[in-house]
């Protein structure tokens, strides 16, 4: 196991920029994912560090070792692929040990290493199958164990359950995390999907367009999106944007529905703003602000509502079973403990003492 350190890191392609000076502290043993919208540098980023590309300005340390021009394999690193990169020609357990044959590590050793990662996976009774005979979480499992058994000191995934269907990424997401949870190996993780960012990571890394707009955990981010562009990003469903001014001790929406300011805001001068607010924050409640139901969508355990407050949409992530038809007028309340105010200039969420330039 390592710490990871990525210091003022550059990627440039001829005259094109895309990974503008990053800077991320790794800790050992810690699982850090790296999420964004597709193109916004974080696969580059994980390639650089597995040393698959080169950097082009800054510095990357493994172990507190500066690894810049050393090649992947000897980063002491093991990544697992999106789409899992298996030999078709091998059995699971050739699969497994074939890096640790071309070490020409001894025949004891590799069984030695091979069998317990097997148990941890689940793969003791598949390791004379072929990848053809395997289903796709099975597939992932035995590009994990071949990782397991290099035992690295950092683990890199790239999007690795994108080609997994939705009941089979849950349960893969909850059998990495548990790995990470037996083994301690420091793990950078890559994933456009913000669930499996919230669910498994200790820190997340929110990247776009080859910056990082915020680091930390999971629950920080989402109750303290540093800007709109975090807070749209994180959580499911995203939040709700609304425009408007503040005026004196509440926000006034263009059609003149008032809302209550985000509570510990501090003193706010008057103007133009963005209000946020996430779609399980809304709760109906006579007195409130109205809005007109366009589309209902129940769940069974709760019921989605798509809707316009004055002529601004809205989203509303109900837990009742409530019998609400398009068309209809419901009067809802925001909790000033649980909504967000952002300078509609630049994005920054606004906190106390803060003021819009």
């Amino acid at each position: 196991m390592a710490s990871v350190t990525i210091r003022n890191v550059k990627k440039s392609f001829g005259s094109v920029t895309t990974i503008h000076g990053v800077s991320i502290d790794i800790a050992d043993g810690e699982f850090v994912v790296l999420v964004g919208p597709s193109g916004c540098g974080k696969s580059t980023l994980l390639r650089m560090l597995a040393g698959l590309e080169e950097i082009s300005g800054g510095d990357i340390l493994i172990g507190g070792r500066v690894v810049n021009d050393l090649p992947a394999k000897e980063r002491d690193i093991a990544m697992v692929f999106q789409n899992y990169a298996l030999y078709p020609h091998m059995s699971v357990a050739d699969n497994m040990a074939f890096a640790l044959k071309l070490k020409s590590v001894p025949k004891a050793e590799i069984e030695k290493r091979v069998k317990p990662a097997a148990d941890i996976l689940g793969l003791s009774s598949l390791l004379d199958r072929f990848p053809r005979q395997l289903s796709g979480g099975q597939r992932q499992r035995v590009a994990m164990g071949r990782a397991i058994v290099r035992d690295p000191q950092v683990f890199l995934f790239d999007e690795p359950l994108s080609n997994l269907d939705a009941k089979l990424r849950v349960s893969m997401r909850a059998e990495i995390k548990n790995l990470h949870g037996r083994l301690g190996t420091t793990t950078v993780y890559v994933t456009h999907d913000q669930i499996e960012a919230m669910t498994m990571a200790d820190k997340i890394v929110v990247m776009r367009d080859g910056r990082v707009e915020q680091v930390g955990a999971p629950l920080d981010l989402y109750d303290r999106p540093a800007n709109t562009f975090v807070a749209g990003f994180i959580g499911s469903p995203s939040m709700n944007f609304v425009q408007g001014r503040v005026e004196g001790d509440g926000f006034v929406t263009g059609d003149g529905l008032r809302l209550p300011l985000p509570a510990g805001l501090g003193a706010v001068p008057p103007g133009e703003a963005t209000y946020g607010v996430r779609p399980e924050h809304v709760r109906i409640g006579e007195g409130g602000v109205p809005i007109r139901v366009e589309v209902v969508e129940p769940t069974g355990s709760e019921v989605m509502v798509a809707g316009k407050l004055g002529d601004q949409p809205i989203s509303c992530l109900f837990r009742e079973r409530l019998a609400l038809r398009p068309g209809e007028i419901v009067p809802v309340h925001v909790e000033p403990k649980t909504s967000h105010l952002f300078d509609r200039a630049n994005g920054m969420r606004l906190g106390a003492g803060e003021a819009r330039a």
